[in-house]
C-alpha cells in the first residue's frame, strides 16, 4: 500500500488539526479516487442504483426510460474527467434528464425515452417514442 495506508492522529496534528478535533474522530479511513468502471457499478449494480431511481420515477408518469449500455459508459466517463466522484453521476443524469422531466407530466402520450452515448454527449437528441408510434432502430 502507499504511505497514506498508515496515517495516523499524530500525523493529522502534524497536518496541522487541533488535537481536540482529532479525538473525535474515531476512524481514519482514506477514500482512493473511483476508476471509470467504479461509476459505471455506481450507476448500474446497488439495489437503489441511480439509473433504476431515475427509471422508478419515470415509471410513476408510465415512461419506460432505457439507457444503452454505450450511453452509461458514456456518463461513467463524464464523470471521470470531471474528477466529481459519484455526485457527479447525479449531476450528469440530471442535466440529461431535466428537460424531459418537465415535459413527460404534460404530455401523456410518451411512452418510452431511449438515451445513448450520443444524447449524453450532446450530439444528438434524447429519442422518444411516443404511443400507437412504432419504434424507429
Amino acid at each position: 500500500g502507499s504511505t497514506m495506508d498508515n496515517i495516523d492522529n499524530i500525523d493529522l496534528i502534524k497536518f496541522g488539526l487541533i488535537p481536540e478535533f482529532i479525538s473525535r474522530i474515531p476512524i481514519i479511513s482514506i477514500l482512493n479516487k473511483l476508476s471509470k468502471n467504479d461509476l459505471f457499478d455506481i450507476l448500474t449494480k446497488p439495489k437503489n442504483a441511480l439509473i433504476k431511481h431515475y427509471q422508478k420515477l419515470f415509471q410513476y408518469e408510465n415512461v419506460e426510460l432505457e439507457f444503452d449500455k454505450d450511453a452509461l459508459i458514456a456518463i461513467a466517463n463524464i464523470a471521470f474527467k470531471k474528477n466529481s466522484g459519484a455526485r457527479g453521476l447525479t449531476s450528469i443524469i440530471e442535466n440529461l434528464l431535466l428537460d424531459i422531466m418537465f415535459d413527460i407530466p404534460n404530455n401523456k402520450m410518451i411512452q418510452k425515452i431511449i438515451i445513448n452515448s450520443k444524447a449524453v454527449e450532446k450530439k444528438e437528441n434524447i429519442k422518444i417514442i411516443y404511443k400507437n408510434q412504432k419504434e424507429i432502430t
